[in-house]
């Protein structure tokens, strides 16, 4: 029996890798979901790929409208049949007949544009639209609704903000509206997206590897044990230590419906998360 992509194909040959996997690979089933604009197929590697027929037929179809909007994993060996209801795509093929709710699924769709490993997600509030850093040092703007890429900021190509000592990689990004701040090799800095133009460069010179807005202030961490926080106009307002030799994140929880519970965490190189109830200073810390 054929098996699934191993756990563990270096980027440098994932290309070649799935080229062979396609030049061996069989189709064993297909279903047609119920709103009748996408088709699922099952293959001999256990993968389920949802192909979007409306996208395909459209008379304004690329070449890359024929490929999967998502694949997944479905079993440990080949799909060998497929049916769909109203709501459900059922698999079998190894002992196992799985349900698959539609809805999910086509939830699943994958954005593909980045060229290396991603580091860091933000979504942008009151729009559905999601932003991602990675290692080839750009931050994309993904509109959810179409799964496309529709704005590219390339950070490490802007003079001021780059810095060749340290690399190009993204390691950290926060939104507010229509701002963006963001570090990693690059300098932490504010940006505006709709200008893609860079307003504010903060004087920190080690990589950051979280950042986030709170009310007027960004707040940003990275190596090194303090919360780092800072004014719009790039001026360091205050360092508040933690228990960490490094803090590689940050989280903030502003939910209204447990007010009592508004705390800012920070957590890196230990077993423990460390809780300020205020920025001023850490009150405790959790521990693994």
């Amino acid at each position: 029996m054929e098996r699934a992509v191993p756990q563990a194909v270096p980027l440098g040959q994932m290309e070649v890798f799935q080229a062979l996997q396609r030049l061996h690979m069989t189709i064993f089933s297909q279903s047609v979901s119920p709103c009748g604009k996408f088709l699922a197929a099952g293959n001999n590697y256990g993968q389920i790929a949802i192909f979007s027929l409306s996208a395909a037929l459209s008379s304004e179809a690329k070449e890359e409208s024929k490929k999967p909007v998502v694949t997944f994993q479905a079993h440990d060996g080949p799909v060998y049949s497929m049916v769909s209801t109203d709501r459900h795509l059922f698999s079998a093929g190894d002992g196992e007949v799985k349900a698959w709710l539609w809805a999910e699924i086509l939830k699943k769709r994958a954005l593909r544009g980045h060229t290396d490993y991603i580091h860091c997600l933000a979504l942008r509030e009151r729009s559905p639209e999601v932003l991602s850093g990675g290692e080839d040092g750009a931050v994309r703007l993904w509109d959810l609704r179409t799964a496309k890429e529709v704005q590219t900021i390339e950070v490490y190509k802007h003079e001021e903000c780059s810095r060749p000592q340290n690399g190009r990689w993204i390691g950290c990004l926060a939104t507010d509206s229509d701002w963006m701040v963001c570090g990693g090799g690059p300098a932490l800095t504010l940006w505006h997206l709709r200008s893609s133009t860079p307003t504010t460069i903060f004087p920190m010179r080690a990589p950051q590897k979280h950042v986030t807005f709170y009310q007027d202030l960004i707040l940003s961490a990275g190596q090194g044990p303090c919360v780092n926080q800072w004014q719009l106009s790039g001026e360091l307002k205050a360092q508040v230590p933690g228990s960490s030799p490094g803090l590689l994140s940050l989280s903030l929880n502003q939910q209204p419906a447990a007010p009592e519970c508004k705390v800012l965490t920070a957590a890196g190189n230990s077993c423990r998360v460390d809780v300020f109830t205020n920025l001023g200073y850490r009150a405790f810390s959790l521990s693994f």
